[in-house]
């Protein structure tokens, strides 16, 4: 998957835009970036989206925009034109799709069915649009596929909300979701950028769904770890259940056998996605011990903050 993609599956959601004004894509664009979603696909449904993406192109650079609803070549020249980074179709035209790639623009058609994604593989294309994602069976249909297609990934635009969003955001196949909620019509029209700006905040906080995974507990030795793990264990009714290199006390204590990161100990937070919250909570300020990434094929599985908090380390671990 190129670069330009893994950015925007770490941010993680494309806000999904229809401007009728020019004069309001900027603004809107920074009200995106302000609420930690610096993409948008800005359809070309309305005549006002070339100027739009002009103007965002210019002013707001951090902006990775893509043109969505192109039909056409004339769509996808004057898009590409406009300063756009990727293209976007609602369904699947191998036409459209293969003079995009040819002009070195990525290009995310819509897909539907099991052909269509073949179709689309066989163009070199390694990242497709699912569309209308709820109406063609969605979380369930793409996981179903996944058995044969296991390197595709997908965008899945279409009935996408706040209600459905993690469901989508935790199959690890899921490129990024598409959708309109944080940017409604209404809002746009009436300049509400702040209350967009804290519509897509949200959207961030539920799409990485921090919790609290458990605390770990430093000892000197083994029998330390054990009296401390037996105690808890025996007060709160937990299941004492030893390891390697620690003994869980049910799943919310880890005391380890020795001095482990952090001065007393760790405070395991869990994510939807460990990439994604990586790159969510960099932008906040925080910073990352590289040393201490874990991957797997669906990712990053462990990560730890190079801060420590109230003597404790932090580390970040990826939700089963």
């Amino acid at each position: 998957m190129n670069e330009l993609l893994n950015r925007i599956h770490d941010i993680g959601i494309v806000p999904v835009i229809a401007i009728e004004d020019a004069n309001k894509a900027v603004p809107l664009a920074r009200a995106l970036v302000e609420g930690g979603l610096p993409v948008a696909e800005v359809t070309f449904r309305t005549e006002a989206a070339e100027e739009a993406i002009k103007a965002i192109a210019a002013e707001v650079p951090e902006m990775i925009l893509g043109a969505g609803t192109v039909l056409t070549k004339e769509q996808a020249d004057h898009a590409i034109d406009a300063g756009v980074n990727f293209i976007v179709s609602p369904g699947f035209n191998p036409e459209i799709t293969k003079y995009v790639l040819d002009k070195g623009v990525c290009m995310l058609p819509g897909t539907a069915t099991a052909g269509e994604m073949e179709q689309a593989m066989m163009l070199g294309l390694d990242a497709v649009k699912f569309f209308p994602a709820e109406q063609n069976g969605g979380v369930a249909k793409l996981k179903a596929l996944a058995g044969p297609y296991k390197t595709l990934r997908w965008m899945p635009t279409g009935g996408i909300n706040t209600a459905n969003l993690v469901d989508y955001m935790s199959f690890h196949q899921v490129l990024a979701c598409g959708g309109t909620w944080m940017v409604k019509k209404e809002l746009v029209e009436g300049e509400k950028w702040s209350e967009i700006t804290d519509i897509c905040k949200a959207a961030v906080k539920n799409m990485l769904g921090f919790e609290l995974k458990h605390i770990g507990i430093n000892s000197d030795n083994e029998e330390e770890a054990a009296a401390t793990a037996g105690l808890l264990s025996t007060i709160f009714g937990f299941e004492y259940k030893p390891g390697n290199s620690s003994i869980f006390a049910g799943t919310e204590f880890e005391v380890m056998k020795n001095k482990g990161r952090g001065t007393h100990g760790h405070i395991a937070i869990a994510a939807t996605d460990v990439d994604r919250a990586v790159y969510h909570l960099s932008k906040n300020g925080a910073s990352f011990d590289e040393s201490t990434r874990v991957r797997d094929d669906k990712g990053t599985k462990v990560i730890y903050l190079n801060s420590e908090f109230g003597g404790f380390a932090i580390h970040l671990v990826r939700k089963a």
